[in-house]
């Protein structure tokens, strides 16, 4: 009888070890598959707001001029420069960032041309993947061919807005003199990048947009003086 209890004690407590166990290891499992869906996407914000936040101003040798169209739909094809080509799949405007790395046996400025690119999937996993696309070599009237690197998958859409101080817009043109200064060759105060995943699952609802804003601290600059009032005798 004395042993019959002690086996039951023991079955009861391995049991109660068991459940703990793996309810840690399901906790773990999730924890670090979570960790591994937010990684990618990390990464792609990590590197866009990098690209944006570091734009230059329109209107020099090596920055063209910045030309969009609204980015409401996956399979549009928008965001140009003047003179240039829109690659198949291309959901961003061509800008021109000072982000290209610097060596000693870099031919290049650390200016570059880079845009977002979404292409089909290669592994029929749901949505498109995302490429960040850039140019070095903008010097020759050919220029080479753009470097995609791969940023995520899964990704239905991506929108770019633009704030003009008052409102977000879906497209900005900087030939096109700014209404409050006068002034052509301008940037936006602000973009707002939003990221559409795709549902992984059929049936699934689509998630909320991931947003990324990144001001603008590069502006164009006028020659006027500002007046100030008083100061007489």
């Amino acid at each position: 009888m004395e042993l019959l209890i002690a086996v039951a004690a023991f079955s009861i407590v391995l049991a109660a070890i068991n459940g703990v166990f793996y309810s840690a290891l399901r906790l773990r499992n999730k924890a670090d598959q979570s960790f591994a869906e937010a990684l990618p996407i990390q990464h792609t914000l990590t590197v866009m707001k990098r690209d944006l936040a570091n734009i230059v101003l329109p209107g020099g040798t090596l920055s063209g001029s910045f030309q969009t169209t609204p980015t409401s739909s996956l399979t549009s094809s928008n965001g140009s420069t003047a003179g240039s080509m829109i690659v198949p799949g291309q959901v961003s405007p061509n800008f021109f960032t000072t982000t290209g790395l610097i060596d000693d046996t870099s031919p290049f400025a650390e200016v570059q041309k880079v845009s977002y690119v979404l292409l089909d999937p290669t592994n029929r996993t749901a949505g498109r993947d995302l490429f960040r696309s850039a140019t070095r070599n903008l010097l020759p009237s050919l220029q080479d061919r753009p470097v995609q690197q791969p940023l995520m998958g899964g990704v239905q859409n991506l929108a770019f807005l633009y704030y003009d101080g008052s409102q977000w817009r879906d497209s900005w043109d900087s030939t096109v003199a700014d209404t409050r200064t006068g002034l052509t060759n301008t940037l936006p105060q602000a973009i707002k990048v939003q990221i559409t995943l795709a549902a992984q699952q059929v049936g699934r609802s689509v998630a909320a947009p991931v947003e990324l804003v990144v001001p603008i601290t590069v502006q164009a600059r006028t020659n006027e003086t500002a007046q100030t009032s008083g100061g007489g005798r």
